[in-house]
C-alpha cells in the first residue's frame, strides 16, 4: 500500500511543480505584454488572464491537495518519520511551498487587476524560488540524515546565489541579442 501511495505522491508534486515552474513564466510574458501598443495588448492580457486562472485552477490547486492528502497518508503509515530532523526540516520546506503557492495566486490576482508591481526580471527571479524548494526538498529525502545541515543550508544557499546570477546573466544576454 506504501509504495502505491508513494507513487501518486511523487506524480502528484510533478504535476504541481510543473505549475508552479510555469506560472511565474507566464507573470513575465503578461508582465512584458503590458508595454505593448493596443490591441496587441489588450489582446495579449485577456489570454493571459485565462492561460493563468486555468493552469491554477485545474493544475496547480488539484495538483497541491493530491500532493498534501498523500504525503500526510505516508506519515499516517509511518509516523515514525515525523521524529525525525530530516523529516521535520523537509516539513518547513513544504510549509514554505505552500507560502510561495498562495503568494503566487496572490500574483495572479493582482495582474488580472491590472496591478504590475513586479518587473519582469523580478518575476524571472520569483520564478527560481520553487527551483531552490524543489532541491531543497528532495536532498533531504534522498540523503535523509546524511545530511549535515550546516553544509547543506551553505549549499543551497550558494544554489540560489548561482541561479539569480543565472538569472541575471541571461537578462542581459537578452538584452546583447536585442540591441
Amino acid at each position: 500500500m506504501y509504495l502505491y501511495v508513494k507513487s501518486l505522491h511523487i506524480i502528484f508534486i510533478v504535476s504541481w511543480f510543473a505549475g508552479l515552474f510555469y506560472m511565474p513564466r507566464l507573470f513575465v510574458y503578461h508582465t512584458e505584454a503590458n508595454d505593448k501598443p493596443e490591441p496587441e495588448r489588450g489582446i495579449l492580457f485577456r489570454q493571459f488572464v485565462k492561460m493563468e486562472g486555468l493552469l491554477f485552477r485545474a493544475i496547480m490547486v488539484p495538483a497541491l491537495w493530491l500532493t498534501l492528502i498523500t504525503g500526510f497518508t505516508m506519515l499516517y503509515i509511518t509516523p515514525a518519520w515525523l521524529s525525525q530532523g530530516w523529516m521535520q526540516i523537509k516539513l518547513g520546506f513544504v510549509a514554505g511551498l505552500i507560502v510561495y503557492h498562495f503568494y503566487t495566486r496572490k500574483l495572479l490576482h493582482e495582474l488580472k487587476a491590472e496591478r504590475f508591481r513586479f518587473s519582469s526580471l523580478q518575476l524571472r527571479l520569483w520564478n527560481e524560488v520553487a527551483t531552490v524548494f524543489l532541491f531543497a526538498i528532495v536532498f533531504l529525502v534522498v540523503l535523509k540524515s546524511a545530511v549535515q545541515w550546516i553544509w547543506g543550508v551553505v549549499g543551497l544557499v550558494l544554489f540560489a546565489v548561482v541561479i539569480m546570477g543565472a538569472v541575471r546573466l541571461a537578462k542581459k544576454a537578452r538584452e546583447k541579442r536585442g540591441a
